[in-house]
């Protein structure tokens, strides 16, 4: 074990809470990955010049690097080098991938995953967005109503994508953004495919509930903000629906 390894375990030991000299190694490799900006596929140094990257022996960093490789993080390949692995595709990929956008039940399914999804984005915004987050989400409002107003529903579009991954941005946590991001994809399919590309519903009443939720947040009030979101995200499933179900049944918007 080399001096800062010691140093490492001892100090972890004094506050009672010792670590494996390979779990530092494998979180320290890890933040280097990152911290390069390597991507999928790109290479590593070699175990030796890596080690002294990481300031850990070399001992230490070949069992980091075992335990990196089983959990599918990097790949060895024998004779080549240490390379950052390609990842393995999750089960909500392919469920995205076989999303149906004018199938009514997978649509309910999309918008009932999204009212809990942004509810909880806008309740954290209200609670942790800094002020040049709280200005983007104004400004993304303050655009959807100059498209309603206008009628531009391409604009409009532009800026509703821009309002809501901005809220999710400014709940301060990445995993909540990019699936927000991942939805909206999925809602532009229906919107493009299910609907032909015309919005449902009044543009200049999601407009003004933009307004509304970005007030929230910038107040820094939680409940405010998420109760506004549901009302918001309610509102948008309906009209959905109901230009759905008119484009798949004509004349039954006459009956609801």
């Amino acid at each position: 074990m080399t001096g800062s390894e010691k140093s490492s375990a001892t100090s972890a030991e004094a506050a009672g809470a010792y670590r494996p000299g390979y779990e530092v190694a494998a979180e320290r490799i890890l933040e280097y990955v990152v911290r390069s900006g390597l991507q999928p596929g790109a290479r590593l140094p070699t175990e030796k010049d890596l080690a002294d990257e990481v300031q850990m022996s070399r001992t230490v960093v070949r069992e980091a690097v075992k335990i990196l490789s089983a959990l599918g993080r990097l790949s060895v390949q024998k004779g080549r080098g240490i390379y950052v692995a390609e990842p393995e595709p999750p089960s909500w990929q392919q469920s995205v991938a076989n999303f149906l956008p004018a199938d009514l039940q997978q649509v309910d399914e999309l918008f009932e995953f999204r009212r809990y999804l942004e509810t909880i984005s806008a309740n954290l915004a209200a609670q942790r967005a800094r002020p040049a987050q709280v200005k983007a989400v104004r400004e993304a409002a303050q655009q959807s109503a100059q498209a309603a107003e206008q009628g531009d529903i391409e604009a409009f579009t532009a800026a509703d994508d821009a309002f809501h991954i901005g809220v999710a941005t400014a709940a301060g946590n990445m995993f909540i953004a990019s699936t927000v991001e991942a939805v909206r994809r999925l809602q532009r399919q229906v919107a493009t495919i299910g609907l032909t590309g015309v919005a449902a519903g009044s543009l200049t009443a999601a407009a003004e509930q933009h307004a509304a939720i970005a007030e929230a947040v910038a107040a820094g009030e939680p409940d405010q903000a998420e109760a506004l979101m549901a009302e918001h995200v309610e509102l948008t499933t309906r009209q959905f629906q109901q230009e759905i179900w008119r484009r798949v049944i004509p004349g039954s918007e006459s009956a609801s």
